[in-house]
């Protein structure tokens, strides 16, 4: 375990860390007057700059233009998955039917007989 005296003292650290927060808080400029030009600011206390017009009618261009390639991708999705032609089943079928005899006489020994 350590020594007692090696353990920085409680008191000491908040002061630091109090001293530390007063500088931040200079260098963010919160003190500042509100005329006065602001230093840098987080994204969440910042001003809202209102879009212009041209700029609202290009994000909702890209918005539409994203959600028809969705709607589109959606669609050769379900075309993809329509029920196919009974005759084109029964072939498969009997094609998979062939396949599975042929596996089982392929790894079986009857030819060995």
């Amino acid at each position: 375990m350590s020594n007692p005296d090696e353990q920085p003292n409680r008191y000491e650290a908040l002061a630091r860390a109090h001293a530390f927060r007063a500088t931040i808080v200079a260098a963010l400029g919160e003190d500042q007057e509100p005329d006065a030009p602001r230093g840098w600011r987080p994204v969440w206390k910042r001003p809202r700059k209102p879009k212009s017009k041209e700029a609202k009618k290009q994000e909702l261009r890209e918005q539409r233009r994203r959600l028809q390639d969705a709607g589109r991708r959606r669609l050769a999705a379900a075309q993809s998955r329509r029920p196919r032609s009974r005759q084109s089943r029964i072939g498969n079928a009997a094609a998979r039917r062939d396949a599975r005899a042929l596996s089982r006489v392929r790894h079986s020994d009857a030819w060995l007989w």
